[in-house]
């Protein structure tokens, strides 16, 4: 096993199970052949077609395609289509920071296709001349991924809120880290995956920041998404990332990008330049 096979199975995926989704001229997602069957269902939302999916034209306003879409995955939630509902709304744009076309509840942008952001962030101190990690384990109940190892805070990007604003907030409620320490979170980039899920494809984008904290600050679960959290070497960090799949697959990708960015994969490796370029798709 190696940094490779993380990113390599975090783009595993078969697009000729899935057919184009598109809203307003843009092409915005990917549906699986059987969920776009039972799209059939919801005629005055979707239009669908062998080759396609097409949003109703008619809908032609942010409200009108937010209202007719939440109808319809509401009623896919209720048949099970739907798994992990969390009544929150993430924007769909064609473009990061463009005017969103709708807000969509979140959990259903799998199911659709569509691509989704979020903010990780990597919390490391500095001991001496040593880095150390911190690293988060996520509560045995979540909905998802549940009792996996994650980056200390992680969270999507909710509809009307900025990158900073959410990974302050998100800091606050995962790790109790005060506004103070966590407004100094450096943004580094980001990574890009398309990954198949059961839900369906998960063409996502996560924003990397890096915040060095006091060594002798120590972050608590607050809002009950994260069991515990481990301060770790980065030997065992990179031991753990580079042969086991503990770590959600995407937060094992931030990592790697870490290891990249702070010389812990040096040219050295000889996947190195495929791992640089690999993590960005």
């Amino acid at each position: 096993m190696s940094f490779l096979d993380r990113i390599n199975e975090s783009n595993e995926h078969d697009l000729s199970r899935f057919r184009p989704l598109r809203i307003a001229r843009h092409n915005l997602g990917w549906v699986r052949h059987d969920i776009a069957e039972r799209l059939k269902d919801y005629r005055d939302v979707f239009e669908v077609e062998q080759q396609r999916v097409t949003l109703n034209p008619a809908l032609d306003s942010f409200d009108a395609r937010s209202a007719a879409v939440k109808s319809a995955l509401e009623a896919l939630r209720d048949s099970g289509v739907i798994p992990a509902w969390r009544d929150e709304d993430y924007p769909v744009a064609p473009t990061f920071g463009a005017a969103p076309l709708l807000q969509m509840e979140r959990a259903a942008f799998p199911c659709l296709g569509m691509r989704a952001y979020g903010v990780h962030l990597n919390g490391f101190v500095r001991i001496g001349n040593t880095i150390k990690m911190w690293i988060a384990r996520r509560a045995r109940d979540k909905p998802t991924y549940p009792g996996m190892l994650d980056n200390m805070v992680a969270g999507g990007l909710p509809i009307d809120i900025t990158l900073r604003d959410n990974i302050i907030k998100e800091c606050s409620e995962e790790a109790g880290i005060p506004a103070d320490i966590a407004q100094q979170a450096i943004f580094t980039g980001a990574i890009s995956y398309r990954k198949e899920v059961p839900e369906g494809l998960k063409p996502d984008v996560q924003f990397v920041c890096d915040l060095e904290l006091p060594p002798d600050f120590e972050p608590r679960p607050v809002d009950g998404e994260v069991e515990a959290f481990y301060l770790w070497s980065m030997d065992e960090v990179m031991d753990v990332v580079a042969n086991t799949t503990n770590f959600k697959f995407n937060c094992a990708l931030v990592i790697i990008d870490f290891l990249v960015r702070r010389g812990f994969i040096t040219p050295g490796d000889p996947d190195y330049l495929e791992i640089a370029q690999s993590l960005r798709r």
